[in-house]
Formats: C-alpha cells, structure tokens, sequence
C-alpha cells in the first residue's frame, strides 16, 4: 500500500494542469513500472473518471487502486494523488497575494502554461496510438471533434455517442461475420 501512495502522491506532485497532463506519468508508473493495469484498462478508467462526477485524476487513482487493493487500494491511491494537491494548494494560498505581481511569478506560470500543453500533446498523441485502430475509430474522432469545436457539448454527450457507435458497429461486423459464414 505504501507504494501505492507514494506513486500517487509523485504523480500527484508532479502533474501541473489537471488529468490530461497526467495521463504520461500514469501510463510510465502504473502499466509500465509497476504493472498494476494495461493501457487499455489504463485508457477505461480514465474515460469512465472523465464521465464521473469529481477531478479526473481522483477518480483514475481511486479505480486503478481498487484494481489493485480493493477498497483500502482505491482510498489509499486517492489519498496519495490528492495530498501534495492539499499541502501546494495551502502553501499557495497563504502567500499568493503576497506575489501575484511579481514579474518573475507571472513568467513562471507563463513557462508552465506552456509546459502543460505539450503535456496534453503528448498524452493526445497517446490516447491517439491505443483508441484510434481502425476506419470507424477515425469517424468517431472526427465528428466528436468536430461537435465539440462547433457545438461546444459535454464531453459526456459524446463518449456516450461514441459507446453506442462502438456498440452498433461491433454488433454488425459479428452479425455479417456470423452470416458469412453460415
């Protein structure tokens, strides 16, 4: 359990910009180091976190410890990726005013704005490798992102779009499978 909470709680440390830029330090940790999932099961839990109600970091850490502890796992992973969050949020907000102004402060989230975005990237390119395999995963990113460029809808809306897409189609490639060859 120790090494659950430890991992969490670097990964925690470590990710600026919220659970998209955690998405590398979760795949290198949890399917690479320690083995405690597939990039697949990696790639479900972060889907079903985003649908969930609450952060998506939390909720990845809290199914990804379950998957490896049970209960007590899933409390101890979402301990350990919410407490360095806890002590930098205190620390900051008893001195931010105090240095908000400073040039050299606003610079610095300027360098870390743009640190995070190719952590996105990365994770983008990522998701990308491991959901996108074939002719109708490309239709479903584009018209997804196209819904979301033009429409602006929920990220909800359009996973369960996509599930029942995924859904149709697989049940009509095993039912023309399943006729050929009868």
């Amino acid at each position: 359990m120790w090494t659950l909470f430890w991992t969490f709680c670097r990964i925690g440390a470590l990710t600026f910009g919220g659970g998209y830029a955690m998405l590398p330090m979760l795949q290198k940790e949890v399917v690479e180091k320690h083995h405690w999932a597939t990039d697949e099961e990696l790639m479900d839990y972060f889907a079903i976190g985003q649908c969930t109600p609450g952060v998506i970091a939390v909720n990845t850490a809290t199914f990804i410890g379950y998957k490896y502890g049970g209960i007590l796992g899933g409390f101890v992973a979402t301990a350990g990726v919410v407490f360095p969050s806890f002590v930098i949020i205190l620390v900051i907000a008893a001195f931010i005013s105090n240095f908000a102004h400073l040039e050299w402060v606003q610079h610095a989230f300027a360098g870390i704005r743009v640190a995070v975005s190719v952590l996105i990237v990365n994770a983008i390119v990522k998701l990308w490798k491991s959901g996108v395999k074939d002719w109708i995963g490309i239709v479903i990113f584009v018209v997804s992102l196209l819904l979301t460029l033009i429409f602006d809808l929920s990220p909800i809306i359009l996973i369960v779009a996509s599930i029942l897409v995924g859904i149709f189609v697989k049940r009509e490639k095993k039912t023309r499978k399943g006729g050929d060859e009868a």
